[in-house]
């Protein structure tokens, strides 16, 4: 089995969250992961969150880490980590359709097949995975079953 693994260094600053999109992108390409596949626009949404959210909420530089593992043939586990410096732990959040925030992890749970956190040192690492080549599966509602509609 073969695994690649790729990290970027995140500034605190909110105009990284296109960086590391642009980024991701180009490493999955580079893998063999096309840019148009579900799996592909799925781990940039995740991407986007959980780097908005290592911006935003730590004001603390963060590293994003990517790692493909190529199992048999149209199937890999994608894992997408995201490392800072604040030891606050991460808490999904249930907010109305009226708040313009607080989403992000309730998306996180909804959209990774796998996804958690674990200290790091001084700071904490947030991971998700996605399986590529798996069957689909009904997603689960996150927030205790409370679903959200776009706006």
């Amino acid at each position: 089995m073969q695994v690649l693994q790729v990290q970027l260094e995140i500034r605190p600053d909110p105009a990284e969250v296109g960086r590391a999109r642009q980024w991701t992108r180009s490493r999955l390409a580079g893998s063999g992961i096309g840019v148009d596949e579900p799996l592909s626009e799925t781990l940039i949404l995740l991407v986007s969150e959980l780097v908005t959210n290592a911006v935003v909420h730590t004001g603390c530089p963060a590293v994003l880490r990517l790692s493909l593992t190529d199992a048999e043939a149209g199937e890999a586990t994608v894992r997408l980590e995201v490392a800072d410096r604040s030891s606050r732990a991460p808490v999904p959040r249930c907010v109305d359709g009226e708040a313009t925030g607080g989403r992000g992890l309730a998306l996180v749970d909804g959209l990774a097949d796998r996804w958690g956190w674990s200290a790091d040192g001084t700071g904490k690492r947030i991971w998700c995975e996605l399986d590529r080549g798996a069957a689909a599966q009904e997603p689960t509602p996150a927030c205790g079953g409370i679903t959200y509609e776009a706006v």
